[in-house]
């Protein structure tokens, strides 16, 4: 199995968990037709709440309108094509799996964006004043996958001076 091989699997997992649980959600339990910021108390720091997100990751650049709904569109098909571009030449097994989670979390996204309109958001994690963003599996995994560009990026060693990244 090659480098890439992992960020294509990284990629068709993170989908299939996305759309496993969003259509879990929204049609086993019923929260299609839950109400605007109805929630089910699961801990005591933690909610399954619906909410549709019109923007991108956590509410950001929010669509107004089928023009912004199809801009987000189009620019959600662009980043992951030019992230599966860069994943087919990575050689570095972290990275190729950061890309892959972007990839399928931005193909999640995109999937409930042509479906619905907007995207959908369940989980909630609040307490000691702190309250986060309702997100999706695509959310944290494109957060989680991001979080592995920059390490690449900022913290990962250099490969010596004529070297090989053998990762």
């Amino acid at each position: 199995m090659n480098t890439r091989d992992y960020g294509i699997i990284a990629a068709a997992v993170t989908l299939i968990l996305d759309q496993a649980t969003k259509l879990t959600m929204l049609y086993k339990f019923g929260f299609a037709t839950m109400g605007p910021g109805e929630a089910v108390s699961v801990l005591p720091f933690f909610n399954l709440v619906m909410v549709w997100n019109p923007g991108i990751s956590y509410g950001l650049f929010p669509a107004s309108g089928p023009e912004g709904t199809v801009f987000l569109a189009t620019f959600q098909m662009l980043a992951a094509g030019a992230l599966a571009w860069w994943l087919w030449f990575v050689r570095s097994r972290p990275l190729a799996i950061s890309l892959g989670l972007v990839i399928g979390g931005a193909l999640g996204n995109l999937i409930d964006r042509l479906v619905y309109g907007k995207v959908a958001d369940f989980f909630h994690f609040y307490g000691l004043g702190y309250d986060w963003y309702v997100f999706n599996v695509a959310d944290a995994a494109i957060t989680f996958g991001v979080i592995g560009l920059l390490y690449d990026a900022l913290l990962k060693p250099e490969t010596p001076q004529g070297g090989v990244d053998k990762e």
